[in-house]
């Protein structure tokens, strides 16, 4: 582990003043310009713009004309936090509730590190990618020509882990991260009053024929071989206990890796919904959404990103994966344009630390000096001299 000495304090301040003034995704204004001063001071080529509120930062040094791209992303959640630190989000309804402040500042303070120690040869590009949480920031950087503009020769991305041990680096080669997919459904009934239902078509009825219906999906449809995840998130409609509603609304979140698993589930939700709305005598509108692709990791860069992290951590905090995570994560759009990998740090020091996307969940400072130690010895050993 590189000691990070004078640096950790100042790394901890400017990660805690992240945090305390979150933004949105492709919002990320004050964000973009600390990263922005930071990479100038340190000699960095700074452009900003991709995908609005994005910033790419690339050094070079020597002859060779490799380069490598690592990236962190930078946006917040539209959280009420509840962690009662003294950094607390200053912005209410919002906070880092997944880390990306952290990430940020691990990919800071590679920066720091990596320009004083000049111990590298080609060219280095920190891609620090806004909307990760919403708007698929990754994709929209890459449609705006971020490979065109900073060509590499490969990809790499991190993220925190609380439900791993701290310290515990994981990967896998293949798929690492799910496709996701969102389906907005509205059930169009007749309302009136509760006391008389026959003269109604109760909407919520339906609709929770069609809640149940769904399960049949990956229980009967899928092959136990494959992944998928259909999950009701919301289930919106009605008032009071008199009154039968007029239509109600589902929000309906998809899982897969599969493409064809994808279309199948795809096929399955449009069926089930026409069909059960069509036997309560009712319509019903289907707005299916693709939201992200499958993150899938190249096999060579794995196994070079995961032999840096045994030689940092050792063998015995290094692990391959199982099965994917069925979560999703937009840096996908990225590995499809550039071989590369995605892994995780664990971060947990206890078995009560809150997951990623609770309000009382926090990044963990001391797994700073480990990122930052991951990402310089990365650099030197992909661009060595």
């Amino acid at each position: 582990m590189i000691d990070l000495g004078s640096h950790m304090d100042d790394l901890v301040m400017i990660r805690r003043d992240l945090h305390a003034h979150p933004e949105l995704g492709l919002e990320e204004v004050r964000t973009s310009d600390l990263i922005s001063r930071e990479l100038d001071r340190l000699g960095f080529r700074v452009h900003r713009g991709l995908a609005k509120t994005g910033v790419v930062a690339t050094l070079t040094r020597g002859t060779s004309q490799r380069a490598l791209a690592l990236r962190a992303d930078i946006d917040a959640l539209p959280i009420s936090e509840e962690t009662g630190a003294d950094y607390q989000s200053r912005t209410p309804g919002l906070m880092h509730a997944c880390g990306h402040d952290g990430h940020t500042v691990m990919l800071l303070g590679a920066a720091r590190l990596v320009a004083e120690r000049d111990n590298f040869d080609g060219s280095l590009h920190l891609i620090f990618q806004p909307a990760e949480e919403n708007f698929g920031g990754a994709r929209m950087m890459v449609e705006e020509g971020l490979f065109d503009r900073f060509p590499s020769d490969a990809v790499f991305g991190m993220h925190n882990a609380p439900h791993l041990p701290f310290g515990k680096f994981a990967t896998r080669p293949g798929p690492i991260c799910a496709a996701v997919d969102e389906v907005f459904v509205t059930v169009d009934g007749k309302g009136g009053h509760g006391a008389e239902p026959q003269s109604t078509a109760d909407p919520i009825l339906c609709g929770a024929s069609i809640v149940t219906a769904l399960q049949s999906i990956v229980a009967r449809n899928i092959s136990p071989n494959s992944s998928a995840v259909v999950t009701v998130g919301a289930f919106n409609g009605g008032s009071a206990s008199h009154i039968i509603p007029s239509k109600v609304k589902l929000i309906i979140g998809v899982r897969s890796f599969d493409p064809v698993v994808r279309g199948e589930v795809e096929k399955r939700i449009r069926l089930i919904v026409s069909s059960q709305a069509e036997s309560f005598g009712m319509g019903a509108s289907i707005d299916y959404v693709p939201f992200y692709d499958p993150t899938v990791n190249h096999p060579d860069e794995t196994a070079f990103v995961a032999s840096i992290a045994q030689n940092m951590l050792g063998h015995e905090n290094v692990v391959e994966l199982s099965a994917p995570w069925m979560a999703s994560e937009d840096f996908g759009y990225m590995l499809k344009a550039c071989p590369g990998a995605y892994f995780f740090l664990g971060s947990s020091e206890s078995t009560d630390t809150p997951p990623l996307h609770h309000p009382a969940y926090d990044f963990n400072d001391r797994l700073l000096p480990v990122g930052v130690s991951l990402w310089t010895e990365l650099v030197e050993n992909y661009l060595r001299k």
